[in-house]
């Protein structure tokens, strides 16, 4: 019963000492442990605020990053279809030259074979004609050694050769 009575009215010795304690406890506590514990929970709060600014800036830069990764890929990607138009045009263009220095080679062919041809005909038509002077001028001595006599039939005769080696020359 004595120690039940004492607990619930202390002493006041005992109020005392322990207010004296608890002051003394408090102010040894607020002069070096309050000081540093505060300026400890300070630069965790810094640390941790840091740290999410840091974070936030990583993200905007992240974004900043994937938007510029995206425009270089567009911009790759462009670039990309760009090189493959010039190509085709390159190509194409090309293949037009081709065909027109091809048409061009074929018509000088052509002409080539034409004046070759022509060239031909004449020299066989100038073989020809002369080939014919020549059977005009055998006949005709023919004609002169038969019928020395008769100089009109023999006149009537030549004109009509060269009449008609004049319209094998046309």
């Amino acid at each position: 019963m004595l120690l039940s009575n004492s607990l619930i009215t202390p002493e006041v010795g005992t109020v005392f000492w322990t207010t004296l304690i608890f002051l003394i406890f408090f102010l040894v506590l607020r002069k070096f442990g309050w000081k540093p514990i505060l300026s400890m929970i300070k630069q965790r709060e810094e640390m941790i605020k840091g740290s999410l600014e840091s974070a936030e800036q990583a993200r905007k830069e992240m974004l900043k990053l994937q938007s510029d990764n995206e425009a270089i890929i567009r911009k790759a990607r462009d670039e990309r279809e760009d090189i493959l138009r010039e190509a085709r045009e390159i190509r194409d263009a090309l293949i037009a030259e081709a065909r027109g220095k091809a048409n061009e080679e074929a018509e000088k062919l052509v002409e080539k074979a034409k004046t070759s041809i022509e060239k031909e005909k004449t020299k066989a038509l100038s073989e020809i004609r002369e080939h014919i002077a020549n059977l005009s001028v055998e006949i005709a001595s023919r004609l002169l050694g038969e019928e020395l006599k008769r100089t009109g039939v023999q006149e009537k005769l030549i004109d009509n050769y060269l009449e008609e080696v004049k319209i094998t020359r046309n």
